[in-house]
């Protein structure tokens, strides 16, 4: 039989997505299943998007633009000066996703071998994107004792070596939380600039600050203008993941213009996706402001739940959707199988990503797990009693 590749075999599995057929079990035996695994909003997409895909005209689904139809790059391009970040729309490629982003930006940028560094937890698709470049990721260790905070230049500076070419950053941060302030940024871009490297920055969550907090681009740090790559998306601003539409953004004219043959190479970004994004450049603010208070209570009722419970430790996001909780249990990931496995409560139960998948440093992350609240607050409440109740009944637990 012939042999899958060292790629393919390197590739890791979805974390999040690895439990999917305990789920499905769990659910054949007739239980509600409560989804805090992954960052799916149940929040309406903009019916002005929606709209433009059942209303539109088209005769032929045609390929658009490599880099996009111009229109909605045009749109787009007005949309980032309206948030402070000064960019022409030839600055700007539509990719399928922000993993197309990230990928084309990894491609465009690195070498087979060449080394980026990413504070963890951190996505854990960054891996899979890696590893399709070929690129390794050399971890700088975050703590949940104080947030997740940007660790400190020093300890990046420590991983540096002739191979590394980048540091990856997601702010606000999936899966923590973590907003990094404009002091933090700025401290990183005296690093990035002092060895000439790349600045990845996933801003995809940048509507999603809370508590006052405003969110400074990466693409507003002086001095580091051929130097940041910023890779986006609308999957959560406006609530429709599946339309994958992403977007890579550069001032750097040779990074755009290698990503630009990439483009050309899987040909175009999806056509109805990017009818439904350059129609949600017109949603109503009231939009944003009512899924901005939804988020808040959901965010402020499930911390506050979660700290409540014997052994639990959660701390406060500041932005996106997400935390990284530690529990009472000798190990996360069998806690996650378990839950779906063997528990039930009032005949449901819950399903977590394990923060193992979130760290490449071996061992960490074992007592953790991401939690989305992306739920309604009356499922939130159901989905934190039950966790408590499986807490209480866990073999092994540890405290």
């Amino acid at each position: 039989m012939p042999q899958i590749s060292e790629k393919g075999k390197a590739m890791p599995a979805s974390p999040i997505r690895k439990l999917v057929p305990y789920a499905e079990g769990a659910k054949q035996k007739g239980r509600k299943v409560y989804h805090l695994n992954i960052g799916q909003p149940d929040i309406a997409t903009p019916e002005v998007a929606l709209k433009a895909i059942k209303d539109n005209a088209l005769k032929v689904v045609e390929y658009s633009h490599s880099a996009g139809n111009e229109s909605y790059r045009r749109g787009l391009a007005e949309y980032y000066r309206s948030v402070g970040i000064d960019i022409d729309h030839n600055q700007i490629i539509i990719t399928a996703g922000g993993s197309e982003a990230i990928t084309i930006g990894f491609m465009s940028c690195l070498n087979p071998g060449d080394e980026v560094i990413i504070p963890e937890p951190f996505y854990a698709n960054y891996n899979g994107f890696a590893t399709s470049a070929g690129v390794k990721v050399v971890p700088v260790t975050s703590s949940i004792e104080d947030g997740f905070a940007l660790p400190p230049m020093a300890e990046m500076e420590k991983l540096i070596t002739p191979k590394t070419r980048g540091v990856v950053i997601c702010n606000p941060n999936n899966p923590t939380g973590y907003l990094y302030s404009k002091e933090e940024l700025e401290q990183l871009a005296e690093l990035v600039k002092k060895y000439d490297m790349y600045l990845f920055a996933d801003e995809v969550y940048r509507e999603f600050c809370y508590d006052g907090q405003t969110h400074f681009s990466t693409m507003n740090l002086k001095g580091l203008e051929n130097n940041v790559v910023l890779m986006d998306s609308v999957s959560k601003r406006y609530s429709m993941c599946g339309v994958r539409v992403g977007a890579l953004i550069s001032r750097n004219c040779e990074v755009m213009a290698a990503a630009m043959k990439f483009a050309q190479a899987r040909l175009c970004p999806p056509s109805y996706g990017q009818i439904a994004a350059e129609a949600a450049l017109s949603t109503p603010k009231e939009y944003f402001t009512e899924v901005y208070d939804e988020y808040i209570k959901r965010r402020d009722f499930m911390v506050e739940a979660l700290n409540k419970m014997e052994g639990v430790v959660c701390p406060m996001p500041k932005g996106a959707f997400y935390t990284v909780v530690k529990l009472p249990v000798d190990d996360a990931d069998k806690f996650a199988q378990w839950l779906l496995e063997s528990f039930e409560y009032n005949n449901q139960t819950v399903m977590l990503a394990p923060a193992s998948g979130f760290y490449a440093t071996p061992g960490l992350g074992k007592d953790e797990v991401r939690i989305a609240y992306v739920l309604k607050i009356e499922d939130l409440k159901n989905a934190m009693e039950t966790l408590e109740a499986a807490l209480k009944q866990y073999p092994g637990r540890t405290i």
